[in-house]
């Protein structure tokens, strides 16, 4: 069994996003998968694997940066379980298949080369989670041929509104790479920073199915040679 834990959203739309994703790795997996919310909605990752008690469990961490949550809360509410048979993998981020994702998105939402580019990213004050998110525009610039600023919606500096109007330089229109898993008050930010172009985050994409799944199997190879 997979459980998918994100770290939750009040927005609807985040929320449907994140069981599609879990839909898709369930058929593609042919298994049971469950969603959990580190943070803001339910169920937590401690009543997910409550319920799940006969089971082998891999949890998978939604996020795109390893900050406190990956670090301290999804540890502790997997210990607060006490289920007995539990593999944590690593984050999504900033896994390099992922940042392909989000240049399909970039493309898709008419960056043209040349454009100056921003990652948006959410922010966090672990700095080892900001270096990951510097780390996937690195990589998205090498993909791009090109400098990727970034630019955080909560937390850390510079934010994103600041980042857009440095990249724009001389008037340039300014094209704008979600980090973000998917739609809610962050995303709606982005799309305020005043960019020209705006991508939408991450979201339902093979890409990101494929994610999990890779996950999953490599924390059962893992397992098996432990």
């Amino acid at each position: 069994m997979i459980v998918l834990v994100a770290h939750g959203t009040r927005a609807p739309e985040g929320a449907r996003v994140v069981e599609e994703i879990a839909a898709r790795v369930r058929k593609e997996a042919r298994m049971p998968v469950r969603v959990a919310y580190a943070d803001v909605r339910g169920p937590d990752l401690t009543t997910v694997l409550d319920s799940v008690r006969g089971h082998r469990v891999v949890v998978v961490p939604a996020f795109l940066a390893a900050g406190y949550h990956v670090r301290t809360d999804i540890p502790r509410q997997i210990a607060a379980s006490g289920h007995p048979h539990v593999v944590l993998t690593r984050p999504f981020g900033p896994a390099p298949e992922l940042v392909e994702v989000m240049r399909d998105r970039l493309e898709w939402a008419g960056y043209r080369p040349g454009d100056p580019v921003v990652l948006a990213a959410a922010g966090s004050s672990d700095p080892r989670a900001l270096a990951e998110v510097r780390s996937a525009a690195a990589t998205l610039g090498r993909q791009l041929r090109t400098s990727v600023h970034v630019g955080y919606v909560a937390t850390a500096r510079p934010r994103i509104a600041d980042a857009v109007a440095l990249a724009r330089g001389r008037g340039r229109r300014v094209a704008v790479a979600s980090w973000l898993l998917a739609p809610g008050l962050f995303q709606r930010r982005v799309a305020d920073s005043g960019a020209e172009v705006v991508a939408e985050p991450l979201g339902v994409h093979p890409g990101v199915v494929d994610l999990v799944l890779r996950r999953h199997h490599q924390a059962l190879r893992q397992t098996a040679a432990a």
